[in-house]
């Protein structure tokens, strides 16, 4: 794909770089050169008018003026609705605005990626694993910098998985297993055989580590994104399990069948504003459709399916149970038992957020699904 690229007067002077954006974001056609003088509250006011700010003042200062500008974003009253389905689109209306809004404020960046700003730390490796490489100067939103910094300390710190006994890798862009409950319905559920297992969608790799860690002989884990895939191979060869784990780039299935096949799609059926959020939303559902449609030629006789799935969406409005249920049907599959947890995260008892309701009432199931006899 050829280079967008932004453009900007500075000193009287016509400067251009290469844009970069992790959310595929436009390049901004307005932009001022901004620096230590300017208020949050003349950047607020720019950046509702769609005018973006390039920073040449401090660093640090950048990051003050962000939570400043935020601070402003976030007093404006939320529309509100006592439909469940209704207000998970205003919040994401919100978000939206919201990060429109932050995203105004650019950072430079020289042709080695380093930040030419006073009190500017060496992000050069982060900018690398967000973006890959560049030799160009090139300016990216400080919003996109910060989440990149912060995938980079994810990354080398790691989430601990109780299951495992040790740490997840998420590379940049790859959803972080930060939700342990899925994990531990896979590490507690009795297997149907030890022989072969399939873990469609990956991602990090978790689920498939948790699968060689039970003893499953062979498994094969399935990734379309590549960014996924390099993330599970370093974190199974981390592991020591990359002997019994082969990653195959594919949607969905596999070849084959396998007596035990594994899915933790996207919970929610809504459409993505970004690469990462395809790990929690799924248009249609997608990929949930996909799964269970293809599930039973993909099972050996007297195989189980587990679908591990939250129920966040039918407490949004957004798929009733009623209708994941038709879905199995349609799909010639039958509920062989079910097990649930409740999430542990902290939103659960943060009454200030604006889905508190749904996320209250949540639970997190693994299905157990078999053909169905008729």
């Amino acid at each position: 794909m050829e280079n967008e690229f932004v453009r900007w007067t500075e000193d009287g002077t016509e400067h251009s770089a290469v844009w970069r954006s992790t959310s595929g974001a436009r390049p901004p056609k307005k932009i001022r050169v901004a620096d230590d003088t300017m208020t949050a509250d003349e950047a607020y006011r720019l950046a509702c008018e769609g005018t973006a700010l390039l920073w040449r003042g401090d660093f640090h200062n950048a990051r003050q003026l962000s939570v400043a500008v935020a601070k402003r974003t976030d007093r404006k009253p939320r529309k509100a609705s006592d439909d469940p389905a209704t207000a998970f689109h205003l919040h994401r209306q919100t978000q939206s605005r919201r990060a429109g809004i932050l995203g105004m404020l650019l950072v430079p960046f020289d042709a080695d990626q380093s930040v030419p700003l006073r009190r500017a730390p060496d992000v050069r490796q982060a900018v690398l694993e967000a973006y890959g490489p560049s030799d160009q100067p090139t300016v990216t939103t400080l919003r996109d910098l910060l989440g990149a910094i912060g995938a980079h300390e994810w990354q080398k710190k790691g989430v601990d998985i109780p299951a495992l006994g040790a740490r997840i890798h998420p590379g940049y862009g790859v959803f972080s297993p930060i939700r342990g409950e899925y994990v531990d319905l896979v590490a507690d559920t009795p297997l149907p055989s030890l022989e072969m297992a399939f873990d469609i969608g990956t991602g990090t790799g978790v689920l498939a580590a948790v699968l060689a860690h039970r003893g499953v002989k062979k498994i094969l884990a399935t990734e379309v994104d590549s960014k996924a895939l390099a993330s599970a191979r370093a974190n199974l060869e981390r592991l020591g399990y990359s002997d019994r784990v082969q990653l195959v780039e594919a949607d969905l299935f596999p070849e084959g069948r396998a007596p035990l096949v594994v899915c933790n799609p996207p919970w929610i059926p809504a459409k993505p504003t970004s690469p990462i959020e395809y790990a929690i939303y799924d248009p249609d559902s997608a990929m949930l459709r996909g799964f269970l449609a293809g599930l039973t030629e993909h099972l050996e006789p007297g195989g189980e399916g587990w679908l591990v799935l939250s129920d966040i969406a039918e407490h949004l409005g957004l798929r009733s149970r009623d209708q994941l249920l038709a879905l199995f049907d349609e799909a010639g599959l039958t509920v062989a038992g079910r097990r649930d947890v409740t999430p542990r995260h902290g939103k659960v008892a943060d009454r200030t957020d604006p889905l508190h309701a749904a996320r209250a009432r949540e639970v997190t199931s693994l299905w157990r699904l078999v053909p169905t006899t008729r």
